[in-house]
This record gives C-alpha cells, sequence and structure tokens, in this order.
C-alpha cells in the first residue's frame, strides 16, 4: 500500500493543484479555489505523526466571507475526525494525524459555502515510506571464470523493503587508492567486479540511501586470493589396476603453483548406491594430478569425482568434477551362492522330486562373472550311493533322489576360480523344530517379517514368499537371512493391495524345521465390488441366501465381516453381520407373501462396497400347509370314489336293469340256422339252401315266472291249464322238427310242479314256432313245413312281466285250445339231447327295442290279420298264437308275429312285445 503512495504521490499532487488552479467561476456563490494546503506533497515515514495547515487567502473573503472555521478535512472520501482539527485563524486551519500509517493518499481541505455546498480548496498527495536498513552479510567470492581469468561478486542482505525508491552502492578501494562505485544492476544484494588483484587488501562496503535516509555496511577487508573458487579438475581417469585398487588421473585449472596450491577431495560410490565415500583429506592435502584408491571390491563398478581448493584451507572448494566410473578385476567369489529347494511329495516309485534353487551372488560376492555352477549330491547313511556331480549354467537344477537324506553342495565359478560351497541338507520331512510366534505386517513402507527363534542354534533362515492370486499362479520368492536374525523385510518387488503367503524355515546343520506361514498385505484397501447374493430357499417366514465369495483378487484385503441390508417395499432396512468364512445365511422372521430387496456388503479395515440388489418374495403358504389341505382332500374324494364303486357294485343288478337291461341277440339264435331240407345238419354256405323261396317262420314266446301265476285270476289260468293238459297231445303234431321246443334254456314252460315237465326253474318259458311257406305272389304252397325254436336267448323284459301272460288267456283263442295244448306236449315231449350244439349258439348282435309306435302298429295289423290270413293254409297253431302271414311285394317272404287281440287287457301287453323277422343272421325289427 505504501510503495502504491511513493509512485502516484506526485501525479495525485498535479492533480489537485490543477484543479484548484484552473477551477472556473460558476455562479450561486460558487468561486475559484482561493487556498492551499502546507506542507505541499510531503513524505512521511510510516507510523510517524504529522500536522497539514489549510490556508485560505484574500479572494475567499471577497467571494463568500469564507472562514478557516468552515474547513473540512478529508482523506479520500472519508472526513477526518474533527477532534484532529484546530484553527489557528479565521484564514489558517490545521489537521493532526498521531499515526501515519493510517493515513491515506490524497488529503484534502474543502470549505462549506452559503447554502451548505461543500467547495474543494486544496489537495495534496501524501508520500508514505521506509528510510533505509543498514546492510548486512557482507560477502565476496572471487570466481575463476577461465583459466587465467577470476571475477570478485560481492552479496549483501538489503534489509526491509523502504516502499520508497532507495540506491545501493558498492564502495572498494585500496588504502592508497579509491576505486569507482559499482552499482547492482537488477537487483539490490549483489555486484561484480572485473580482474580483481590478488595479494593486496582490499576494504569493501556498501551504502543505501532514499528521501527518508542513508544507511553504510560494515567495511570488510581482505586479499582477493584468500577467497578464490576455483574451477574443477577436468579430464578425470580411471584405470584398474588389481581386484581392489583403481587409480585416477586428472587435469588442474589452475596450473600455475606461483599463484596458488591446491589440495584435494576424492569421493566414490558403487555403480548401483547412491551413497558416496571419501578419500581421507589427509590422504590428498597435496598438490597432485592423480590417485591410487585402494580396499575396492573385486570386479566392481564404481564412480568417482574430485574436487579442489586452496592448500591452506583459505577460499572456497571448486564444484564436483563429472562423474567417471570404472570397474575393478576380478577374484574367486567368497561364498557360494544362496541355496534353497522344493520336495515334492514321494511319487509311486517311492522317489523324491527335488527342485533345487539359488540365486545369483551379489557382485560383491561373486568377484566376477559367473560362468558356471558345479553341484554334488552325497547321500546320507544308510545309503551307499557313490556322490552325483552336475554342471549347470543356469540357477535351478531338478533331482529325482531316492528316498533317504542328502547333503546338496553348489560352487560357483569365474574365470579366477570357484567360490566356498553353499550346502543344505535334504531330507523326507522337516523334523527340527520350527520358528515360534511369526507374523508378517507393513512398516515404513516395507513388509516386515518377525519371528521368535527356537531353543536350538540356527545357522540361516529362509524366507519364502509368493503373491497368492485367483488368476496368477503363486510364483515362490525367497532370500536367507543369518541365524541371529529375528526380523527382516522383504526384499524383492512387493506391491500394495496384492496378498503375500509368507513362510520362514530354520536351516540347522542336521536339517531344518518346518514352515510357519502367514499373511499379510503391503497396503489393504476397500473391496472391488460387493457381493452377489442369490436365494437357495425360499419359505414362508425365512428364505435362505447364498453368495458366492470374493476371490483374492476382489478383497483388495482381509476381509473383516459381510453385511447382509434387506427391507420390504415400503419397511425399514435390517442390517445383519455375518462371519466372512459362510457362503449362506438363514433370513428368519419374514413376512409371508411379501416381496423383499436384499443387499450385501463385504468390509475391510479400510472400508466396504456393497453389491447389486436382489429381490424375492416370500411364499403365501409354509412347508406342510398345502400338503396338510390337498391330501385330506384326495383321502375324501378316493373314499367317496371307493364307497360309490361298492355301492354300484352291489346294486350291479338294479343298475343293469334300468340303465343297460339285457336284450336279446337275433345273431345267436338257432333260428338263423334253420334249413327246411336238413334239420340237424345246417350249412350256411348258400344263402339259398338257408332261406329258401316262399319259406315264412312265425315264432312266437311266452315267458311267465312262477311266483307271477298267484297274480292270475282263475279265469285267466284257464289257457294255461289247458296247455298243460294237452301237454302229450302236442307232442305228436310235432310235424318232425326234431328236438324239444322247449330247448336246452334254464328257463321252463308254463307247469306246475310236475315231474314229466320240462321246466325246473320257477321262470316257464313257452316256446313255439311256425314255419310257413308261402309261394310267389300269394300263391299257396303244397306242403308246409315245421321247424322248431331251439334259442337260448333270453326274451325282451316286456316278454318277462307276469301281465304280458294274460295274453294266453284270451277269449279269442278258446276255439284253437285243443291244439295248442297238443302242439305244447308235441315240443316239451322231445329229447333235448339230440339238439345240435351249434343250434344253442347265442348271437353277438343285441336287437334294438321297439317303440310303442311300433308296438301300435303291430297291434292295428293283428286286427286285420285275419283278412290276409284267408283260406284253408291256416293251422291250429297259428289261429291259437294269432300269427297271420301276409305277402306285401312280390318275391319277399314276410314272417309275423303276434299276439291275439282278446280284451282291453291285452292290448296294453302288446306295447311291450317285440316282433322279429327272420333274415339272414338272427332276428331284425320291424
Amino acid at each position: 500500500m505504501f510503495k502504491m503512495f511513493s509512485g502516484w504521490s506526485w501525479m495525485i499532487q498535479t492533480l489537485f493543484v490543477s484543479l484548484s488552479i484552473y477551477s472556473p467561476e460558476v455562479s450561486d456563490g460558487l468561486v475559484q479555489s482561493c487556498g492551499y494546503i502546507i506542507p505541499e506533497s510531503p513524505v512521511l515515514t510510516i507510523g510517524s505523526s504529522f500536522t497539514a495547515l489549510c490556508i485560505l487567502n484574500e479572494t475567499c473573503h471577497d467571494l463568500g466571507n469564507i472562514r478557516a472555521d468552515q474547513i473540512i478535512w478529508k482523506i479520500k472520501n472519508s472526513i477526518v475526525p474533527k477532534e484532529q482539527y484546530r484553527v489557528i485563524n479565521t484564514t489558517v486551519s490545521s489537521v493532526t494525524f498521531n499515526d501515519t500509517s493510517i493515513l491515506t493518499s490524497p488529503l484534502i481541505c474543502n470549505v462549506l459555502a452559503d447554502g451548505h455546498i461543500e467547495q474543494n480548496i486544496y489537495g495534496i498527495a501524501v508520500t508514505l515510506g521506509l528510510p533505509p536498513e543498514q546492510p548486512e552479510n557482507l560477502s565476496c567470492i572471487v570466481y575463476q571464470v577461465e583459466n587465467h581469468a577470476f571475477e570478485m561478486k560481492c552479496s549483501w542482505n538489503p534489509g526491509n523493503h523502504t516502499f520508497l525508491e532507495t540506491n545501493f552502492v558498492l564502495r572498494y578501494k585500496w588504502p592508497t587508492e579509491k576505486f569507482p562505485d559499482c552499482k547492482p544492476d537488477r537487483v539490490n544484494n549483489s555486484c561484480s567486479i572485473k580482474t580483481p588483484e590478488f595479494f593486496v587488501d582490499l576494504e569493501v562496503w556498501v551504502e543505501a540511501e532514499n528521501i527518508l535516509g542513508k544507511a553504510v555496511s560494515e567495511h570488510i577487508v581482505f586479499d582477493p586470493v584468500d577467497i578464490v573458487k576455483p574451477l574443477p579438475p577436468r579430464n578425470l581417469l580411471v584405470h584398474s589396476e588389481l581386484s581392489t585398487v583403481l587409480k585416477l588421473a586428472w587435469d588442474n585449472s589452475i596450473e600455475q603453483t606461483e599463484i596458488m596450491h591446491l589440495k584435494f577431495n576424492i569421493r566414490f560410490r558403487t555403480s548401483d548406491s547412491i551413497d558416496w565415500q571419501e578419500i581421507p583429506l589427509e590422504d590428498t592435502a597435496s598438490h597432485r594430478t592423480s590417485f591410487t584408491v585402494q580396499d575396492l571390491m573385486p570386479y566392481t563398478e564404481y564412480v568417482f569425482q574430485v574436487r579442489c581448493m586452496k592448500i591452506d584451507g583459505k577460499g572456497y572448494w571448486s564444484d564436483w568434477s563429472k562423474e567417471k566410473s570404472g570397474i575393478t578385476a576380478e577374484d574367486k567369489p567368497i561364498k557360494g551362492p544362496p541355496l534353497w529347494r522344493k520336495v515334492d511329495a514321494c511319487n509311486s516309485s517311492g522317489n523324491l522330486t527335488v527342485h533345487l534353487m539359488w540365486k545369483e551372488m551379489d557382485r560383491s560376492e561373486a568377484n566376477g562373472k559367473i560362468l558356471r555352477y558345479k553341484v554334488v549330491v552325497r547321500a546320507k547313511p544308510p545309503l551307499t550311493l557313490p556322490p552325483a556331480n552336475y554342471s549347470v549354467n543356469n540357477t535351478n537344477l531338478t533331482l529325482n533322489l531316492s528316498r533317504g537324506t542328502y547333503d546338496v553342495a553348489v560352487t560357483a565359478y569365474n574365470s579366477i576360480g570357484g567360490s566356498p560351497p553353499s550346502v543344505l541338507f535334504i531330507s523326507a520331512s522337516n523334523s527340527k523344530a520350527p520358528v515360534k510366534n511369526m507374523t508378517a505386517f507393513p512398516k515404513d513402507g516395507k513388509l516386515w517379517v518377525e519371528w521368535t527363534p527356537p531353543s536350538d542354534s540356527v545357522n540361516d533362515y529362509v524366507i519364502e514368499w509368493c503373491e497368492l492370486s485367483d488368476t496368477v499362479a503363486c510364483t515362490t520368492e525367497w532370500q536367507q537371512e543369518h541365524g541371529t536374525s529375528k526380523s527382516t523385510f522383504l526384499k524383492g518387488d512387493i506391491q500394495a493391495l496384492k496378498r503375500y503367503l509368507i513362510t520362514v524355515y530354520p536351516l540347522y546343520t542336521s536339517g531344518q524345521g518346518s514352515g510357519r506361514s502367514s499373511q499379510a498385505y503391503l497396503h489393504q484397501d476397500k473391496p472391488v465390488k460387493g457381493p452377489t447374493v442369490q436365494t437357495k430357499k425360499v419359505g414362508k417366514n425365512e428364505a435362505v441366501l447364498t453368495w458366492k465369495p470374493l476371490s483374492v483378487d476382489e478383497q483388495n484385503g482381509f476381509l473383516k465381516n459381510y453385511s447382509i441390508i434387506y427391507k420390504t417395499a415400503n419397511g425399514n432396512e435390517t442390517v445383519l453381520d455375518v462371519d466372512p468364512s459362510k457362503t449362506e445365511y438363514t433370513l428368519s422372521s419374514l413376512a409371508s407373501d411379501t416381496l423383499y430387496v436384499v443387499r450385501m456388503a463385504a468390509y475391510t479395515v479400510v472400508g466396504g462396497e456393497i453389491g447389486p440388489p436382489f429381490t424375492f418374495t416370500t411364499q403365501k403358504f409354509g412347508q406342510g400347509e398345502i400338503e396338510a389341505i390337498v391330501v385330506p382332500v384326495c383321502l375324501a374324494f378316493l373314499l367317496t370314489t371307493l364307497l360309490g364303486v361298492l355301492f354300484c357294485f352291489n346294486k350291479r343288478d338294479l343298475i343293469k336293469k334300468h340303465i343297460w337291461p339285457n336284450v336279446p341277440d337275433p345273431s345267436k339264435s338257432n333260428i338263423a340256422q334253420w334249413s327246411p331240407q336238413t334239420p340237424t345238419k345246417h350249412n350256411f354256405n348258400s344263402k339259398s339252401q338257408m332261406y329258401p323261396e316262399g319259406s315264412f317262420t312265425d315264432v312266437s314266446v311266452v315267458e311267465i315266472e312262477a311266483d307271477d301265476k298267484k297274480s292270475f285270476s282263475e279265469q285267466d289260468m284257464k289257457p294255461f291249464d289247458l296247455l298243460k293238459k294237452e301237454k302229450s297231445a302236442s307232442e305228436g303234431h310235432s310235424s318232425g322238427i326234431g328236438g324239444s321246443s322247449c330247448m336246452s334254456s334254464p328257463r321252463q314252460s308254463v307247469s306246475d310242479s310236475d315231474d314229466g315237465e320240462c321246466a325246473q326253474n320257477t321262470s316257464s318259458t313257452v316256446q313255439y314256432s311256425t314255419v310257413v311257406l308261402n309261394g310267389y305272389r300269394d300263391q299257396i304252397p303244397s306242403v308246409q313245413v315245421f321247424s322248431r325254436s331251439e334259442s337260448t336267448q333270453p326274451l325282451l323284459d316286456s316278454e318277462e312281466r307276469p301281465e304280458d301272460q294274460q295274453v294266453l288267456d284270451s277269449p279269442a283263442g278258446g276255439d284253437s285250445a285243443a291244439h295248442r295244448q297238443q302242439y305244447f306236449k308235441q315240443n316239451c315231449g322231445q329229447d333235448e339231447t339230440n339238439t345240435d350244439e351249434s343250434h344253442l349258439e347265442r348271437a353277438k348282435q343285441v336287437n334294438p327295442p321297439v317303440s310303442e309306435e311300433d308296438l301300435t302298429e303291430l297291434q292295428n295289423s293283428g286286427q286285420s290279420s285275419q283278412a290276409c290270413a284267408s283260406g284253408p293254409e291256416r293251422n291250429l297253431e297259428e289261429a291259437a298264437l294269432a300269427d297271420a302271414v301276409c305277402p306285401s311285394i312280390e318275391g319277399q317272404t314276410v314272417v309275423s308275429l303276434e299276439t291275439m287281440e282278446i280284451n282291453t287287457a291285452t292290448n296294453e301287453m302288446l306295447k311291450s312285445y317285440l316282433p322279429q323277422t327272420v333274415q339272414q343272421g338272427g332276428y331284425m325289427p320291424q
């Protein structure tokens, strides 16, 4: 801020002066500037006190009667408090500032003219700053810029900034001569003097000056030759002489010893190190151009640098020379290579597979370039095998050894000779004591391993480690530590976020101990992702969650725990912690038939990561609830079905009667096998022989239950008694039909309990048949042929009803009762044993039932049957059965079965009578 005042003070002062002088006269009582401020453009020390005076001239009295008590002081646009004002007289007013650090530029003097209008009188710019401080730490150095050219440069501390323009000057002189001042070029803290004179004292000092004051530094006196900083040695060379010696040579920049003598400082390091070693100064404290460095390591590359200064120690060290490297000569290796092995399990032949491994030796141990390795394997008793020698060019060897104990020695060879052998004891098992309390942990950016040594003396320790990964095989690395060690860090490429399996083996003189292992990270982080959870089983109030464990590469550290986070659509979240070793968990106390959203997070010591959400819905019914409902229902249904089947089986006769009654199959009736020519031997090959043209058959069967006889009236039973009495008479009119008309059916004829009757059952059957031969176009045949029906088919349901048997009691049949009785006697008297077996075959086709309309038509046709049956051809049997055969079409044979219409009761029974027509194959309904 104060520096700004120093730069703009004169400009602001000039501006306000111009405003005061050239301000035009205006109306309304405003006048030109009629005063001024003293001091004019002051430069003030920051923090000091300051007083300014505003003086009004006589023009102010003439133009407005302006007085000093009307003056107002301002700093920029801020009014100075009136407590700082002082009116000296009517024309002079002063203002005082006790601390100029609060004073800002410009300082303005104004007055209040008529009408309380503020009129500017004068303004000044105030500059604030500090006087210069005394320059300190003045020092000079003579630099060697070329082989014979020097330049002196002096520098100092200029002190605090003054905020004002300050001039610095470097002055120097001899005791008898003063030299021109040296002014700094760009900065105020240094100045250079060309070609200083040596071997004479020079007095040097610095002066600083600004508007507020002047300051002078302390005077220093010196000989420029005592402050010289020479150039570093040039052309450094390194020569190898012995395995532990290197010789250095260089050129000095100051060759004139008459000017000054030099001493040297030599430092060196190995090429693979950053730490320098220095040759003792007393060994190089003489003017020289070469030096021999001893006690170096064989076959090792070293880097050297050299610097110099005045031999008496006055002045400054030169910069270091450019680096130069050299390699010492080879020597025999000082020790054998670090040796280790891995033993596989015994194979099928019982031998051991041993993988020998050794590391390349450090350059400090190899003392040269290793050309080959010699491996000697010696068997221990009780084995008596000779030693085996192997020459190997690499750092590993696989051996197939018999089960036993061995000593393995590995010797490294370079161009000079061989190393001491590295010996390793190999056995089938690690029988010695292991280390104790083995741990691994990160520290100071390294992965450290600590252990407690066993009680026995240990020669060496082998620390073996490998990176655990799901994608990369575990490549074994190892290092060997001295037997006195208790901790070490892994000397390999150990990376962060990688898990390492570390094992420590103690090595004894007679064997090795078992390994102790631990896993560790150099640095851990939160997992890459969270587990993906799924449901293994979902019930009514529980769900079994399962997840795939995160791989080692995804964990980025040791898992501390899993967290299961689940909630319903509108519910609060529930968080459960799960052991990281588990892969499934059962959620309990869930609501049934509810949608749940579940996520899973994995946590390390650093943090956690949540996996993707998964939804599932609990079941509406629990395990066994559906079975508890379905099983009883099924059992009830099966029980109901079983009871229904048993009921139907028990009532099968009744059900059969109402649903599917027995219908006779006419195709199995013997009537289909009748032959007029050969009654006892039938031939079905010729249709003309089976049914000769003009033959008619009339068959009627009446069946009466024995128990139903009581239901008939005495008058109704008379026709049946007549039939019984005429039984023997009817046997003589069988007309040679052959066989019994009663057939072999279990049904019995109408009879009482006589032993001579053919009927033995409770139901009686009356069978009769008439074969009528009719001529073409109503021509009466000359011979009638009768054939007895031996069908075993039951009659229709209407034929078994007792009330239908009343047709036999019809009065219309009274005139032929004697003939009927004689007919039944003849048929029933035949020997049934002569009946051909083929005549008793039943037909497989059941005739369809006859409708009521057909029965009505049959009844009407029966009423007119007398007209159709006129002529002497009607016999007594046809009259008794009221059968009428009428021709309907030329060339056709019509068979008609009817019952005679006797009274009104008989008409009702005709509705259930089923007439049959004899055709090929059996009975067919008309």
